[in-house]
């Protein structure tokens, strides 16, 4: 590989020819030889977001000459368009500020736009990645604003659509199931009938109580560190580079951002992200919860619950043929495992602000986008290949009914609790339903039995 050499207040680093970062990014890569990870493109497109609109604001301000400040956004923007993604080596286990990541920004962008302007890739000459790119600006406010920037983005653009879609689903599927009545548990014991379209009603508002969480979490996200740079003082920064740079931010996305009410809680907590991790968490358990039960309504297919049918995707078994598994709900549970595991990492990474800075910045970043998307997947998933092709077993469902001994209950305000729990006994142990027992001792009618339980179950 051929090698070019780069300088950083250091000294002087060997790079490779064909790279556009310089001396402390490739400084940082071999510093952090640690998992493997590398931040996910919507933090990277955050970042280059970030650099372009300062550049548009410095020149504005009179503190960039044009030359540099559009050879600079037209960089930036490419590291927007995911057309730079490879230049971005270094581990996401690195310094707690994600100053080594800034630093890979600034020096991707710097080197493009050298290149753009002298037709050489790399260098600190014309455009110098500290003082032109990285101008009134600092890791300590641009990493936790390229958080806040893409994680809402992510959730805005992404992720309430796929819960929106979801919850679509749940809620004509809730329609469709509204005349099957079928058994209700609790305990895993039987319990009380109710309808299908009842038990699928209570998943649609889980997933519509999921999403109000994650909207209800954009008002933090939108509020942004940049101005703040080192201490949250907005040293070397000019008085209307935030304000500025943040307009044009939200003119590119069309969002509502705004500068920090107070940017020593900006830069020194994470709160926002620990909260929106939280919301994440919630939707997982509640994506679990559904997935759990349609796993376990759609059992058998002779041998379980069998109330309902899923899609038939693949074959289930490499042993056993004709076998099918609920692929689909066993994978939504395994990505509510993970953003688990995820929110506890975040809440560990929230305690991790000492003084004037957090400084576990970039595994928040990381685990914060994956969760996002993983949660995206798995609502997208659920919905296009799972809840939308569900079909009710009614003849299932209503021989459960008839077979259970719960409908006993319906007997209490007619004959009193422990008649009716003689009933039930009597009914267990001669292997007989509750309603050949009531009409074995004349409790009633089969018709007024039939009437009784259509009544209180529609009440």
């Amino acid at each position: 590989m051929k090698m070019r050499q780069e300088q950083d207040s250091f000294g002087l680093v060997s790079v490779p020819e064909s790279a556009y970062y310089g001396a402390q990014t490739q400084r940082a890569a071999e510093n952090f030889p640690v998992s493997g990870l590398r931040f996910p493109s919507p933090f990277i497109m955050a970042l280059g977001l970030i650099k372009k609109c300062a550049a548009k604001a410095n020149l504005q301000l009179e503190l960039l000459d044009r030359m540099r400040a559009e050879a600079i956004c037209q960089a930036a923007q490419e590291v927007v368009e995911g057309k730079l993604d490879d230049q971005f080596i270094v581990d996401v286990f690195q310094t707690g500020s994600g100053t080594s990541t800034n630093m890979n920004a600034n020096e991707v962008i710097a080197g493009r736009a050298n290149e753009i302007v002298t037709g050489r890739r790399g260098g600190r000459s014309p455009v110098h990645p500290n003082d032109h790119v990285n101008l009134g600006q600092s890791s300590n406010d641009v990493i936790p604003s390229a958080i806040h920037i893409a994680a809402l983005l992510e959730t805005q653009d992404r992720l309430i659509p796929a819960l929106n879609r979801l919850r679509q689903d749940l809620h004509e599927k809730s329609l469709e199931f509204s005349d099957i009545i079928k058994i209700g548990r609790t305990h895993l014991q039987d319990a009380v009938p109710i309808t299908l379209g009842q038990e699928f009603s209570g998943y649609c508002r889980q997933v519509t109580l999921a999403t109000d969480r994650l909207q209800s979490t954009k008002q933090r996200l939108a509020e942004l560190a940049l101005g703040g740079t080192a201490v949250g003082t907005g040293l070397n920064a000019h008085p209307q580079f935030a304000a500025t740079t943040i307009d044009l931010i939200n003119a590119e996305t069309r969002c509502s951002f705004r500068e920090a009410v107070n940017h020593f809680e900006a830069q020194a907590a994470q709160d926002a992200s620990v909260e929106i991790s939280g919301a994440l968490k919630t939707a997982a358990v509640s994506l679990s919860k559904i997935a759990n039960d349609i796993r376990w309504l759609a059992s058998g297919p002779r041998c379980g619950l069998g109330e309902i049918n899923l899609p038939s995707l693949q074959p289930g078994s490499s042993i056993m043929p004709g076998k099918v598994n609920p692929v689909i709900p066993e994978a939504a549970m395994q990505v509510a495992a993970q953003i688990i595991g995820n929110d506890a990492v975040i809440t560990l990474a929230g305690q991790g602000g000492y003084f004037e800075l957090n400084l576990m910045l970039p595994v928040i970043a990381h685990n914060l986008l994956q969760s996002i998307r993983l949660l995206t997947s798995a609502a997208a998933l659920l919905s296009g290949k799972c809840i939308t092709g569900i079909t009710a077993n009614r003849e299932k469902c209503a021989a459960n009914v008839e077979q259970s001994l719960a409908l006993a209950t319906f007997l209490v305000p007619i004959i009193g609790y422990d008649k009716a729990a003689e009933v039930a006994k009597e009914a267990h142990a001669k292997n007989k339903t509750i309603r050949q027992v009531v009409l074995e001792q004349h409790f009633m009618s089969e018709q007024e039995f039939d009437k009784l339980i259509t009544e209180l179950h529609s009440s």
